[in-house]
């Protein structure tokens, strides 16, 4: 059975975020594209919600619009196979009880989407591949931000989201 993991599409990640991620609009289209169709298939969907720890940044914070789920996003109310979870690191594996409630549901594929791609659905994709699960990508369902370093130079958003997509097809996962 396959399952849907929808990670951090949060308001923070808005063009009005701390954390704005270019083709915002475009990415939360496709996944809540994927969201219709795996209710309409009645495929379990975890929702996957980032919180900042205390002491970083003022970003995400618990309570604040910034860490809400984007309009649209979130476990629709009476849906019996979504489940919302709350993490503070880069994998929704780690901390939480989500691949606990994914082999409840006799999970064994995957399609993770959300942001940002080289971050988090990054970690939670190599979480998911070392647990054993099958792992899917749609690229048009991520996002992330370009990075800059004075040494190693630039990556624009767009390279940034290739490249993670590309190291994680390299280890297993499907990309769409």
């Amino acid at each position: 059975m396959q399952a849907l993991i929808v990670i951090d599409v949060q308001n923070e990640f808005s063009p009005e975020g701390q954390r704005p991620v270019p083709g915002h609009a475009q990415a939360l289209a496709a996944i809540l594209q994927h969201v219709a169709q795996a209710r309409k298939q009645q495929q379990p969907i975890a929702w996957v919600r980032h919180h900042n720890k205390p002491n970083e940044s003022a970003a995400f914070v618990p309570g604040s619009w910034g860490a809400e789920f984007s309009p649209g996003i979130g476990v629709q109310p009476g849906a019996a196979q979504e489940k919302a979870f709350r993490k503070n690191v880069y994998g929704a594996f780690t901390g939480t009880n989500i691949g606990e409630w994914l082999q409840s549901l006799h999970v064994t594929e995957v399609l993770i989407m959300g942001f940002y791609t080289h971050g988090c659905v990054s970690t939670t994709s190599r979480e998911a591949i070392m647990a054993g699960y099958t792992v899917l990508l749609d690229p048009e369902a991520t996002g992330t931000c370009a990075i800059s370093h004075p040494v190693l130079g630039t990556f624009t958003a767009d390279e940034l989201r290739r490249s993670a997509l590309l190291q994680l097809m390299n280890m297993g996962a499907t990309i769409l």
